[in-house]
């Protein structure tokens, strides 16, 4: 059982280093996990992804993107067959209308590109800063933030490098310790390890790499309450 005593600014920023470096050494093809070939295909992906694992997303986007190939055919879709195509992601309906809409939007406003600033981005329909962050990181190599899914909300209060419980909260606190150059692997690194060993039902402590640097280590068991909300 470890415990870290009452961390300064500059201490927590100095820990969140060695975790990164733990991490990236444990897990060195750390990247986004949604299968894509172009930046709007990630858009779409990262949409359908919201309550929805992407291990699923992974298994729908082959055939809707062969049946969409560009963004004018998402623009043009019937919504009824759009939804069809989705409909084991969940919540079909909207996801659809964002999908077809945002995909005009593009059309009308951007020549069919997607936008490579955040603020551009949010203005879509459907599309949030969590969406936008995950879009310039994984598809442009910008980081205008870091993406918070429950994963790395997860992770991040048991490493006490926040104590927040909204995810704009949570990036705020994150982005004052994370150097900006590791905004967009942080959260790949948070998502592989989240799922890989310190899982939300049962976290694997004792073979951790991050048991000394981490403040919850040994802490939590089995059917006690958690911290933060339950990853998918």
């Amino acid at each position: 059982m470890t415990h870290v005593p009452r961390e300064t600014g500059r201490a927590r920023r100095e820990r969140a280093g060695k975790v990164i470096r733990l991490l990236r050494k444990a897990y060195p093809g750390a990247k986004c996990t949604l299968d894509y070939e172009t930046v709007h295909q990630l858009m779409v992906a990262t949409i359908l992804s919201a309550q929805c694992t992407d291990e699923r997303v992974n298994m729908v986007t082959p055939g809707l993107f062969e049946e969409y190939r560009s963004v004018q055919a998402f623009a043009e879709a019937e919504l009824d067959d759009l939804r069809q195509a989705i409909y084991t992601t969940g919540f079909y309906a909207n996801k659809a209308r964002a999908i077809r809409e945002s995909a005009r939007e593009l059309l009308e406003r951007h020549k069919g590109e997607v936008p490579r600033t955040l603020e551009q981005l949010v203005k879509l329909t459907g599309v949030g800063r969590k969406t936008a962050s995950v879009v310039l990181g994984a598809g442009y190599g910008l980081a205008e933030g870091i993406v918070v899914d429950t994963h790395v909300a997860r992770v991040s209060r048991l490493l006490r490098f926040t104590s927040e419980r909204t995810p704009d909260k949570i990036e705020r606190d994150l982005m004052k310790i994370i150097p900006e150059s590791d905004w967009i692997g942080y959260s790949h690194l948070m998502i592989q390890h989240g799922r890989s060993v310190c899982k939300a039902r049962r976290p694997e402590c004792s073979g951790c790499v991050l048991s000394t640097l981490c403040p919850s280590a040994g802490h939590e068991r089995p059917g006690s309450s958690q911290p933060g909300p339950q990853a998918t």
